[in-house]
């Protein structure tokens, strides 16, 4: 109330002083007055002064959010006035007041003259009428304050009805009427907060207003109509109820609505105890409300880095499969795959929600249709134009797809073995090229011993009767990982892909990876390849379960096997039970095992030219055909699924010590900085993440200055890479803890750094961020509602670049029937 006045005050000196009106437009935003808080923006953006530049879309939100709310009667009673009646509150209440005061009194007055006579007829009801009928109107008339209920009516007729004698009777004892106006004035809310009048209501009558005068008036008539032994006690209290003083200790509340026979009672309460600050933050409290509740919980709890922790998602073990039952011959489903005909089905939004909607997909024919020159990744190009580029090695054992042998020789398992080396492009193709010449020599020496040989396989091994292996596996060599980021060396290779749709492309606003700010190699740069047959990318879920591209260059194929999300749980105990660990170690599913636990498995074939999209949280597995060459990538999309996947397994990464190398914390206020979010979903998730984030650079600060240590500004140097802990490799957001060792800075997180010195002695403490900046990006991060095309919006150079969202973009039709959408 005391920001309302200090408001309207300010409008009423200069009406189009636009920052008082957005000020008021705030605060009644606040109070959940959106209707209000619309007509004070309105004002604010006619008027003269600074504006706030995101004043336009404040008020399209709130409008658009009042014309989808569905009316509530159970919501909670408005906390502040009207704008309009704010307005006769703040400059008209006095006089209002004052005389609202004296015509009250003077009938009051009247009324007390003749109480007597009035007491002494008993079968005249029409004073009690009377007085029932004033008080149901006052009470009514009241507004704000439900002071008077219907019970509190009934209570004042009895008392009437049983004070109503004749002349002759004696009136009720003095105990009794104070009994009953104890009732009748002060509400059972309130009652227990009350002042006792002998003991601590300061009374001052001196100095009285001349309603006040009138009050004492009354008050002397009544002396006169009572009795003097009886009216004394009764008179004290109603005067000192009548108190218009205040004190430093006491507050005065005016109860509306309880004129009955006497002056407006003065209900006394103690000093209001302050409002309790919440102790745990929301995502609907501004900046400066989420940093109170880390003031809250030190005082709560004290500081210790135990409180400094980031538990976005509650952990949990890894999921149980889901509980449905599926028939043998669903376990092996066929692959969603689509076939494209023309350049319009490849930019078509409903191959992007394909490919969304299936746990992975094969989208085939698309170098035909978008033109692409998938010749530019072929050994020989790669040899021309880098020849000396390096390229990391690794040795397996080739096997067939669907098997797994261990070292022995002797039993099938899911441990996948290999050895790391490295070498260059050149020396690769050399290895590669020979292997396919000896391949066909030894086809050649094949035909006549075998002619139904599986091209598939191209194994050779002979076993036993009792299915043991008598024959040596033969060595080969995969070439993995081929860093394919630097723009110099690889313009031209790069450039070829930006042919693809824009949900498909390395680099877009679209992607989420785009705006981590800096390189993360084989995520949101393109890797490459290079295979023989039996090469194999042992089972995976991608990076912080993010969505990943993979392109086969040729000339061979390449075998696919891919288990949907939710039953990574399964995959995770199976590998424990093989003693096996899922994140780091390298494992070979066996299938038989997987349709025994009841998991659905899909296996296919990725022809030259196929785009395999394997969606969030997949887990996948691939082996060589042919000898071949693939790229890949990862991309996020704008969905709240992909960005809750991502958190859940940043957070289980924590506790698996195991890294995650897309720094969330660090890309969520990137997010923040660059995107306007419609989908709530999404909106939420990305809030929540700040909202913690937020709290724990408080607590952080708040742990190191309560040690007396100085906290440094270092900033951020452009494409300045995230930090991570040189001990358990979390990341580090904001507050960086630095310590020289040997001859080299180490970043630490606060744990790591309390654990090795309890007093941060020798450390340096760095801030990367003010405060105040990310409490302006918290706040800034609002919900925009949704147009007729919802769209994520990438801010550039006050420049906004229209990119779809999945679920809330509406999608065109497609009338092209050469969309074909086929399975297997």
């Amino acid at each position: 109330m005391d920001a309302l006045r200090a408001y309207r005050h300010a409008v009423r000196i200069d009406s189009g002083h636009s920052p008082a009106w957005n000020n008021l437009g705030i605060l009644y935003e606040n109070c959940n007055q959106s209707h209000d808080a619309v007509k004070c923006y309105l004002k604010a953006r006619r008027g003269k002064g600074p504006v706030n530049s995101h004043l336009t879309e404040r008020i399209h939100f709130l409008q658009d959010q009042m014309m989808s709310s569905i009316p509530n009667n159970s919501q909670s009673p408005r906390q502040l006035p009207y704008v309009e009646d704010s307005d006769v509150i703040v400059l008209q209440k006095q006089s209002n007041f004052v005389n609202h005061q004296q015509a009250l009194t003077s009938e009051t007055v009247s009324e007390c003259r003749g109480g007597t006579k009035r007491y002494s007829n008993n079968k005249d009801g029409h004073y009690r009428s009377r007085v029932n009928k004033r008080l149901k109107m006052t009470c009514e008339s009241s507004s704000g304050i439900e002071c008077m209920k219907e019970s509190t009516v009934v209570n004042f007729q009895d008392w009437q009805s049983s004070s109503s004698v004749d002349a002759d009777h004696e009136l009720p004892s003095s105990e009794d009427v104070e009994h009953k106006l104890h009732t009748l004035l002060l509400p059972t809310s309130v009652t227990s907060s009350i002042i006792e009048p002998d003991t601590k209501v300061q009374n001052r009558t001196d100095n009285l207003n001349p309603s006040e005068e009138k009050s004492s008036t009354c008050v002397d008539n009544l002396k006169t109509e009572l009795t003097k032994n009886q009216s004394t006690r009764l008179l004290r209290s109603i005067k000192n109820r009548l108190s218009w003083t205040e004190s430093k200790n006491t507050v005065y509340y005016k109860t509306p609505g309880l004129h009955a026979r006497f002056l407006d009672p003065q209900v006394v309460i103690e000093k209001l105890p302050e409002p309790k600050r919440p102790s745990t933050p929301s995502i609907n409290m501004c900046a400066s409300e989420v940093l109170d509740t880390c003031e809250e919980l030190i005082k709560n709890r004290g500081i210790s880095s135990s409180l400094i922790k980031w538990e976005l998602c509650p952990m949990v073990p890894p999921p149980e499969a889901p509980p449905i039952e599926h028939p043998k011959e669903e376990l092996l489903p066929p692959t969603p795959s689509v076939f494209l005909e023309s350049r319009k089905d490849a930019f078509s939004p409903k191959l992007h929600d394909f490919c969304l909607n299936h746990p992975i997909s094969v989208i085939r024919n698309i170098a035909t249709v978008l033109n692409l020159d998938l010749g530019l990744f072929s050994t020989k190009t790669l040899v021309e134009a880098n020849p000396d580029h390096s390229i990391e090695v690794r040795t397996q054992l080739m096997q067939s797809s669907d098997e797994n042998w261990d070292q022995e020789r002797t039993k099938q398992v899911w441990r996948c073995e290999s050895q790391r080396s490295h070498t260059t492009i050149a020396r690769y193709a050399q290895y590669q090229a020979s292997s396919f010449q000896e391949s066909l020599k030894e086809e050649q020496e094949k035909l006549h011993k075998d002619s139904d040989n599986d091209s598939l396989a191209s194994i050779s091994y002979i076993r036993g009767k009792k299915g043991k292996k008598t024959s040596t596996f033969k060595t080969i060599k995969f070439g993995t990982n081929v860093d394919l980021s630097d723009e110099r060396k690889w313009r031209t290779q790069l450039q070829e892909l930006t042919k693809l749709p824009s949900f498909a492309r390395v680099a877009t606003s679209g992607n989420m990876l785009s705006h981590v700010g800096h390189t993360i190699l084989g995520m949101n740069t393109v890797q490459l390849y290079m295979k023989v047959p039996g090469s194999r990318t042992p089972g995976h879920q991608e990076n912080n379960n993010y969505c990943s591209i993979n392109i086969n260059i040729g000339p061979g194929d390449c075998e696919w096997f891919a288990v949907p999300e939710p039953y990574w749980g399964v995959i995770h105990r199976l590998c424990e039970r093989n003693n096996i660990n899922y994140l780091h170690g390298s494992w070979w599913p066996i299938i038989e095992d997987l349709l025994a636990e009841n998991v659905p498995v899909y296996r296919f074939l990725q022809k030259p030219g196929d785009f395999v999209w394997v969606n969030a949280g997949t887990v996948h597995w691939v082996q060589a055909v042919g000898w071949c060459n693939n790229i890949a990538w990862n991309v996020g999309p704008l969905t709240a699924n992909q960005y809750r996947l991502a958190i859940e397994r940043y957070e289980w990464n924590k506790i698996e010590k195991y890294k995650s190398i897309v720094p969330l914390a660090h890309l969520t206020w990137n997010l923040a900085r660059n995107i306007t979010v419609s989908d709530q979903k999404l909106y939420k998730l990305i809030k929540f993440c700040l909202m913690k984030t937020l709290q724990m650079c408080q607590l952080s600060i708040d742990l190191v200055k309560s040690l007396e240590k100085n906290i440094r500004w270092h900033g951020r140097g452009k494409n300045e890479t995230a930090h991570y802990c040189g001990n358990c490799e979390l990341e580090v957001f904001n507050i960086l803890f630095v310590k020289e060792v040997d001859k080299k800075h180490m970043v630490h997180c606060l744990d790591c750094a309390i654990k090795d010195n309890s007093e941060l002695e020798e450390f340096v403490i760095l801030e990367e961020y003010t405060m105040e900046d990310l409490m302006d990006v918290y706040d800034n991060f609002i919900l925009h509602p949704v147009r007729l095309l919802s769209c994520t919006f990438y801010k550039q150079n006050n420049h906004n670049f229209l990119k779809p969202l999945r679920n809330t973009i509406k999608l065109r039709k497609v009338t092209d029937a050469n969309l074909l959408v086929s399975l297997g």
